[in-house]
């Protein structure tokens, strides 16, 4: 393909996928990486390992995994680590559930980074398999992983109580 050609391909997929972009980042964003920083990051990241894109996968896997890892990758090497990172997620209006909903996310954002990552995955209704393909974990740590983040969630909640 012709570079132009390969620069709006490129383009377009970013434009059918940016909602997976945003929620991965939203995940990660805070006052010292707000979530364009961390946007930008993930493009520039996508369009590096775009030539190498050989699907294997789906390509929203492959822009999951890239994305999430970038979003890792970025904390780790910033100097400042925050013991949590604020959730940047516009959450539904419901009047039966709207109080769940934001304890449910204000406990997540108590997780680490990876078990973010699976959470926003798992929530994203990802079997199993894709969130092992995203991640590069295998099913029986998938399943194993989200099993104990249920039982900390259950548990951070109890203490709140």
């Amino acid at each position: 393909m012709r570079n132009k050609e390969v620069e709006n391909n490129f383009v377009e997929m970013i434009r059918k996928n940016e909602g997976i972009i945003y929620k991965v980042t939203s995940f990660y964003a805070n006052e010292e990486q707000p979530i364009n920083d961390l946007y930008q990051e993930v493009v520039l990241n996508l369009w590096k390992a775009y030539p190498s894109f050989r699907g294997d996968s789906k390509l929203s896997t492959w822009i999951y995994r890239i994305a999430l890892n970038t979003c890792v990758t970025f904390f780790r090497r910033s100097k400042s680590r925050p013991s949590y990172v604020d959730l940047v997620i516009d959450i539904p209006e419901s009047p039966d559930n709207n109080d769940d909903i934001k304890e449910l996310y204000r406990l997540i954002n108590k997780l680490g980074k990876i078990e973010r990552a699976l959470v926003l995955l798992y929530l994203d209704d990802k079997t199993y398999k894709e969130i092992a393909e995203i991640t590069g974990l295998t099913v029986t740590n998938v399943a194993t992983k989200l099993s104990r983040i249920k039982d900390k969630l259950k548990q951070m909640s109890m203490q709140d109580n």
